[in-house]
């Protein structure tokens, strides 16, 4: 537990930024989901568009600190290769 002032304010802080960060990884989740669900329907047009709105809430979880810069242009290669590969 903590004891000095500055600790308990850090336990404060990593509380807030917790809450924050879990908020933008189940926004961006949401967002690759209905990509996915798009790409499972087989509607290639729908799969694009929701790829477009998906594509800058995973850069944004990256400048966040949320996900790692390299993990978060995997993601969005890779969801652009299964749209492409779409008949």
């Amino acid at each position: 537990m903590a004891n000095t002032r500055s600790a308990k304010k850090m336990v404060r802080k990593i509380a807030r930024r917790t809450e924050v960060n879990t908020a933008r990884r189940s926004r961006m989740r949401t967002f690759i989901r209905r990509v996915e669900e798009a790409i499972q329907s087989g509607d290639k047009s729908a799969a694009q568009a929701a790829f477009k709105e998906a594509q800058p809430e995973i850069m944004r979880a990256s400048s966040k600190g949320v996900l790692h810069k390299n993990t978060s242009a995997r993601k969005i290669s890779r969801l652009s290769a299964r749209i492409k590969a779409m008949a």
